[in-house]
């Protein structure tokens, strides 16, 4: 009786062992992701993803939110690394310690979208603050992301540069992510910013057109940030550091240069451009 009471702890404990271990290999084995919605919504992380998994054996957790909401989860030590388009936030959260190894990944750009009888008049305008000067002096609709996101950062710094307070009774921040902006603007038949990959993953379901393009000021660079393992050392700095990685390597960059929508490409990698 003795022997199998001995016999059954022993068995127990080595069942809690594997047990603990397995849950452990599974954790390390996970990548959490906070990263801005445009990559998301414009359907690249679903494309990229499966391919870095197949490869590694990584799996990556996604938590899709505006940039600035994106490095509060880094900053907390909520996630593993963050992929965002905010250079100057970007930059303060690896000078105050929060972020580590940042790394070029790809570009694209914003585009100004509006109605196509474009009340404001504004189709063709180089100036992108010129342009919105126009919109807010006609008093148009116009929907901002008012998320803190990337984009809505970019917004925000050109409303700056008009010398105007973005105050006008068309103007409606709406805290919501790309996709559902791109949605409201449509239905309200009102402009709004957005990047290039979310508005070619949404354009055939729109009723809106590009208004203003090519701007310098409009040039949308993401990177990918490590979160700094010194700060929060039980995150899977690894598992994020395959990941990051994997992203700039050949192979991951060329993937990101052949991902089109109807027929466009909706980024550009320049990870080898460092």
């Amino acid at each position: 009786m003795n022997l199998l009471k001995t016999t059954f702890v022993i068995l127990s404990c080595a069942s809690a062992t594997m047990a603990y271990a397995t849950t452990e290999t599974t954790a390390n084995k996970t990548v959490r992701l906070a990263t801005t919605t445009s990559t998301y919504h414009s359907g690249l992380l679903d494309y990229l993803l499966p391919v870095f998994t197949k490869d590694t054996g990584y799996k990556v957790e996604v938590l899709a939110a505006g940039t600035g909401k994106a490095l509060r989860m880094g900053e907390h030590g909520d996630v593993d690394l963050v992929m965002t388009h905010a250079p100057q936030s970007e930059a303060q959260f690896v000078e105050k310690g929060f972020g580590v190894l940042p790394r070029n990944l790809m570009y694209n750009d914003f585009v100004l979208v509006g109605p196509k009888n474009d009340p404001a008049k504004i189709k063709g305008d180089k100036d992108v603050a010129h342009a919105l000067k126009e919109i807010a002096t006609d008093n148009a609709v116009f929907i901002s992301r008012g998320d803190d996101s990337g984009t809505n950062k970019k917004e925000l710094n050109i409303w700056a540069q008009t010398k105007m307070e973005p105050n006008f009774g068309g103007y409606k921040a709406v805290g919501q992510g790309m996709g559902p902006t791109l949605n409201m603007a449509s239905e309200l038949q009102a402009y709004t910013l957005t990047d290039r990959g979310t508005w070619l993953a949404y354009e055939t379901k729109l009723d809106l057109e590009i208004m203003v393009e090519g701007d310098k000021r409009l040039f949308n660079p993401y990177q990918v940030i490590l979160i700094n393992p010194s700060r929060y050392p039980d995150l899977n700095y690894q598992g994020a550091k395959t990941f990051s990685d994997w992203l700039v390597n050949p192979k991951a960059q060329k993937l990101i240069n052949n991902y089109q929508r109807h027929g466009k490409q909706l980024f550009v990698a320049d990870a080898q451009t460092q």
